[in-house]
C-alpha cells in the first residue's frame, strides 16, 4: 500500500491537499491518507466492477425468481455502502503497519529469495493460503454463536447479484478479508504483486455472485465458482471455499452444484416459463 500512498502524496496530497509543513511520513497524516485512499479505492472497485458484471454478465431473468427480494439490488448496494467504511477501519490499521515497514513486502525482484520463480510461487501460495483461511473463517461464521449476529445479513440474498458481493456485516467482511492482510506479514511478497492480488480477490468475490455458472468441464469440481457459491447461499451448509473446492472436500462440506445437474435457479426459471 505504500506504493499507492507515495503516488497519492506525490501527485495530489502534498501539492494540493495538505499544508506544506505536514511531513509525508508523519503517522497521523499517513493514517488519514490511508483511510481516504482505502475507502475511495474500495468504493470505485466495488461500484465499477459490480456494475459492469450486473449489466454485462448477470442474467436478469433471475430477478423473477421467487426468492429474489423486492428492491434487492438497491438494498444490496445500500448495505455494502454502509459497511465498507467500517470494514476499512481495521484494514487501514494493517495497511499502516505495512507502510511503516512491519510486513515482508519487498520492492524489487532482486529482493525475492528465488527471483521471478519466487514471485510466481508467491502468487500460488497466496491463493492457497487465503483460500484455506477464508474457508475456516467462513465456516466458523456459520456457527450458531456468530451466524445470526454477523453472517446472516449476507445470506439475505438467496439469489445474489454482483452487488451482494460486498454486502456484509462489517465484522463479517473484515474477518473474511483477514487472510489477505495476514499473508504479507508471514511470507515475502512483491508489493506490485500484492496490489494485483488484492484487486483480483475483490473482483473474484464479485464474480462468484454474478450467476454465470460457466466453467470448463474439467475444472467444474476444482474451481469454486458462481455455481458453487449460489448453492452456498441457497443451501447454507455447503461450499464455503473462495477459489477452490479443496477445503470443502477435506472438510466434508462440498456439494456438487445443482446448476451442473439441471436443478439450479436457471433451470427452475425455465420450468416456470414452460408452465
Amino acid at each position: 500500500m505504500d506504493l499507492v500512498l507515495d503516488a497519492a502524496d506525490r501527485h495530489l496530497l502534498t501539492p494540493y491537499v495538505y499544508p506544506a509543513g505536514w511531513p509525508e511520513r508523519e503517522p497521523c497524516r499517513q493514517l488519514l491518507s490511508l483511510f481516504v485512499i482505502t475507502n475511495l479505492g474500495a468504493l470505485v472497485l466495488y461500484l465499477l466492477c459490480a456494475t459492469l458484471s450486473y449489466y454485462f454478465v448477470f442474467d436478469h431473468e433471475l430477478m423473477k425468481h421467487p426468492q429474489f427480494l423486492e428492491n434487492q439490488v438497491r438494498r444490496e448496494i445500500a448495505y455494502a455502502l454502509r459497511s465498507l467504511p467500517w470494514i476499512s477501519v481495521p484494514t487501514v490499521a494493517l495497511f499502516f503497519a505495512e507502510v511503516r515497514g512491519y510486513s515482508k513486502l519487498y520492492d524489487n525482484i532482486e529482493d525475492s529469495p528465488y527471483g521471478w520463480s519466487g514471485v510466481f510461487l508467491s502468487m500460488l501460495s497466496f491463493l492457497f493460503f487465503t483460500d484455506m483461511g477464508i474457508y475456516w473463517i467462513h465456516r466458523g461464521l456459520h456457527h450458531r454463536l456468530f451466524y445470526k449476529r454477523f453472517h446472516k445479513p449476507h445470506h439475505l440474498w438467496k439469489i445474489a447479484t454482483p452487488f451482494a458481493s460486498h454486502a456484509f456485516h462489517p465484522v463479517d467482511g473484515f474477518m473474511q478479508s483477514l487472510p489477505y492482510h495476514v499473508y504479507p506479514f508471514l511470507f515475502p511478497l512483491h508489493k506490485i504483486t500484492y496490489l494485483g492480488l488484492y484487486i483480483f480477490v475483490n473482483v473474484w468475490t464479485i464474480s462468484i455472485h454474478d450467476g454465470d455458472y460457466r466453467v470448463p468441464r474439467f475444472l467444474r469440481h476444482v474451481i469454486n465458482g458462481s455455481a458453487h457459491h449460489t448453492d452456498h447461499h441457497l443451501y447454507f451448509d455447503y461450499n464455503y471455499g473462495q477459489y477452490f473446492t479443496l477445503w470443502d472436500k477435506i472438510g466434508g462440506s462440498y456439494k456438487s452444484p445443482t446448476s451442473f445437474e439441471g436443478k439450479g435457479p436457471h433451470d427452475y426459471m425455465r420450468k416456470l416459463q414452460e408452465k
